[in-house]
C-alpha cells in the first residue's frame, strides 16, 4: 500500500544515499568506562538478532516504562509508584544499553549500511520525547509548567543541533559530557525517586531543580563550544573566554540570590545567554565569523547586560527601602515612631513621675539613635 503517489527519495538521492559513510567522534567520559559492558554485552547477543531488531527493541522498553509512569502522573503533578519509577529507570538503562550495541553487532554481523544509522537516530529522536518526559514526572515537575516546558523542548533543542552540525560539518560529534551522561543522570533522578519519593524533589514550596537549569546554560555551551571549538579559541584566549562565561555565571547567581530574598522562583530566560548563543550558533553554521570576534561581542555583551541589570535592580531595591546605594544620612538617626503616617494615633497616658529620669524604652530609643561611640569604638 501506498501512502504517497510520489516517491520520496529520487534516484540522486537514493545514489547519495548508497555513497554515505558513517561519521563520529566522540570524547564521553562515561563511554569509556561503559565499553567493557557493552563488548560483554553484544558477545552474548545471537548473531541472528539483527541491529535494528536492537535498536527498536530497547526503544519499545523505554516506551513501555515511561507509559507506564504517564498512566498514574498524566499530568506530572500526581506523585507516581516508586515501583514505576525504579522501571522506568530500568527502562532507560535497557534502551542505552541496547542502543549501545547495535552497531556493535552491526559490525560484528557486517550487516552495517546507511539505514542502520537512519533508524538508529530516528528511534533515538522518539526516545529523547519518552525520555524527557519521564524525568519530569519522576520530579512532579507538572507544578512548574514553564520549567516542565523548558526541560523537555530542550532535551529536543539539544538533540536536533547535534545533527544540525553533523549535517554542516558531515560529522557527528559528541562531547566529554553528552548524551550517555545525560541518560545515566535521569536514570540516576529516577532511581532517587524510586528511593526517596518524587516529594523529594520540592522544598518550601518550588521544585529544588529550578536553579540548576539557568546555570546549566551557562556551563553546558561553555563546556560544548570549548570541546568543538576547530580555532581552539578557549586554548588561545583563555583569559578572555573565562571573563566572558564568567560574567554569565555572575548574572544567574545574582538572579538566584534575589529570587532566595524575594521567596520567588528563578526565571528560565536572561538576556546574558545571548553571548553564548552567538558562539553556540556561530559553531553550528561552520565558523561563518571567526571565533575570536564572536567571543569579544559575547564578552562586551553580557559585561553590558551585567551592568544594566545590576544598576536597575540596586535602584528598584533602594526605591522600594527608601535608602541610597553608596551614601547614608549623617549622623545617622532613625526616624521617630509617632511620626510614621501608617501607625494608628494612640492617646497618651496620663505621665507618671519616673525615679530614674528616663524610662527604659525611651532609653533604648535614644541609645538606637546615637552615634556608636562607646568604647572608644566607631562604625
Amino acid at each position: 500500500m501506498q501512502f504517497y503517489k510520489e516517491r520520496i527519495l529520487n534516484a540522486a538521492q537514493l545514489k547519495r544515499l548508497s555513497e554515505h559513510k558513517y561519521s563520529c567522534t566522540s570524547a564521553s567520559i562515561l563511554d569509556a568506562w561503559l565499553q567493557p559492558w557493552w563488548c560483554w554485552l553484544v558477545s552474548k547477543t545471537p548473531l541472528w538478532l539483527a541491529p535494528n531488531l536492537i535498536t527498536i527493541l530497547g526503544l519499545i522498553v523505554n516506551i513501555v516504562t515511561t507509559l507506564i509512569l504517564i498512566w498514574y502522573s498524566p499530568d506530572a503533578r500526581q506523585e507516581p509508584p516508586r515501583w514505576a519509577c525504579a522501571l522506568c529507570a530500568l527502562g532507560v538503562f535497557v534502551y542505552q544499553s541496547l542502543d549501545a550495541i547495535d552497531g556493535k553487532q552491526a559490525r560484528r554481523t557486517g550487516s552495517q549500511s546507511p539505514l542502520g544509522e537512519l533508524f538508529d537516530h530516528g528511534c533515538d529522536s522518539i526516545s529523547t520525547v519518552f525520555i524527557a518526559l519521564g524525568a519530569c514526572i519522576a520530579v512532579k515537575l507538572g507544578d512548574y509548567p514553564t520549567w516542565m516546558f523548558f526541560q523537555c523542548f530542550c532535551a529536543m533543542t539539544l538533540f536536533y543541533c547535534a545533527h544540525w552540525q553533523a549535517y554542516v560539518t558531515g560529522t557527528l560529534k559528541m562531547g566529554r559530557i553528552d548524551v550517555t551522561e545525560a541518560q545515566y543522570a535521569i536514570i540516576l533522578i529516577h532511581l532517587i525517586s524510586a528511593i526517596l519519593g518524587p516529594d523529594f524533589w520540592t522544598t518550601q514550596g518550588t521544585s529544588i531543580l529550578s536553579p540548576v537549569i539557568p546555570f546549566s546554560l551557562v556551563v553546558v555551551p561553555a563546556f560544548i563550544i570549548f570541546q568543538k571549538s576547530e580555532s581552539h579559541v578557549y586554548e588561545n584566549h583563555p583569559a578572555l573566554y573565562i571573563l566572558a562565561f564568567g560574567m554569565v555565571a555572575a548574572k544567574v547567581t545574582n538572579r538566584l540570590v534575589v529570587a532566595h530574598m524575594t521567596k520567588s522562583e528563578m526565571e528560565l530566560y536572561d538576556w546574558s545567554l545571548l553571548g553564548p548563543a552567538m558562539l553556540f550558533l556561530n559553531q553550528y553554521f561552520n565558523n561563518a565569523i571567526p571565533e575570536y570576534y564572536v567571543l569579544w561581542l559575547c564578552t562586551l555583551w553580557v559585561y553590558a547586560d551585567l551592568m544594566r541589570y545590576c544598576g536597575q535592580i540596586c535602584f528598584e531595591i533602594c526605591e522600594h527601602l527608601r535608602i541610597r546605594l553608596f551614601r547614608i544620612p549623617y549622623p545617622p538617626h532613625a526616624p521617630h515612631l509617632p511620626h510614621a503616617p501608617h501607625l494608628p494615633h494612640v492617646p497618651h497616658a496620663d505621665p507618671k513621675p519616673e525615679r530614674n529620669g528616663t524610662s527604659d524604652s525611651e532609653k533604648s530609643e535614644s541609645e538606637d539613635s546615637a552615634p556608636l561611640l562607646n568604647n572608644n569604638s566607631i562604625s
